[in-house]
């Protein structure tokens, strides 16, 4: 299946069962760096196409890196410019490295004299500048997660523990740990819980050459889980929300669910 820029993105969005066109990502140079001095360079963007430096950088706000021993290790030499954005990690120890933005927002609309007004922010600015009393107001809190991992010298798992808010990946197979063409198998937790039935997206990066979308879409078991086998070497984004999209109606508004939860993250699969 061959398609355009703008269908590659609405396609995109459809495969994180979102609405937006434009995703948010950060992708590492390199997913294991085995030497004596162990730094990973993360780019960070939203983007049209994915894995495209085209749009605007991600902000660096609230991105955390946290460390194998569960402390938090600061950005190094992080910048901003006008399509990305970019900062260093070193890993001066051993083991798995999670790099990560969780964020919290609202969406409401109401109607004043008929007019439907829309608004977006944080939990914090809505109850100051939404009208509690507002006619026919309705809300959307959203929970987002965005990560990457790398990994010094070694691998481990002690940065997967759950937080158990939102959605969570939990890897049977450790994401710095696949090969191409090995069978992996992941469990996606929603609030501590297994995620069943969980539609799951899997897309690798260079689209915009390949012409083609190349994803593995699948749903996960009762017990959260899911597997699959990677066909090919590359960065690949993985995306998964909650609850899934209601069935569109001709005439009317997409419905709106009360809460929606996502997951976002970049791994790399390496060469067999």
């Amino acid at each position: 299946m061959k398609l355009t820029k703008t269908l590659i993105a609405l396609a995109l969005a459809g495969a994180a069962f979102g609405a937006q066109a434009h995703r948010a990502w950060m992708v590492p140079s390199s997913s294991l760096v085995e030497a004596k001095e162990p730094w990973v360079t993360v780019d960070a963007a939203i983007s049209e196409g994915l894995f495209d430096i085209d749009h605007v950088p991600l902000k660096l706000d609230g991105i955390f890196v946290l460390g194998p021993d569960g402390t938090r290790v600061p950005l190094e030499n992080a910048s901003t410019g006008r399509l990305r954005s970019t900062f260093d990690v070193k890993m001066a120890k051993p083991g798995t490295y999670k790099i990560a933005l969780v964020s919290q927002s609202v969406m409401a609309s109401w109607k004043v004299n008929g007019e439907v007004k829309r608004w977006r922010g944080s939990e914090e600015a809505f109850a100051k500048e939404v009208p509690a009393n507002a006619d026919e107001l309705k809300t959307t809190r959203t929970s987002a997660r965005l990560e990457t991992f790398v990994s010094a010298n070694s691998t481990d798992e002690a940065v997967f523990k759950p937080t158990g808010t939102g959605l969570e990946l939990v890897p049977v197979t450790h994401p710095n740990d696949m090969r191409a063409g090995e069978k992996a198998t992941w469990r996606f937790l929603l609030d501590g819980k297994p995620a069943a039935n969980l539609g799951f997206s899997l897309v690798p990066g260079g689209v915009r050459y390949r012409g083609t979308l190349g994803e593995i879409r699948q749903s996960t078991d009762a017990k959260g889980e899911i597997s699959f086998t990677i066909p090919a070497a590359g960065m690949y984004m993985v995306s998964a929300s909650w609850p899934a999209a209601a069935p569109a109606v001709a005439g009317q508004a997409p419905q709106m669910p009360a809460r929606r939860v996502t997951y976002t993250a970049t791994v790399e699969v390496l060469p067999q």
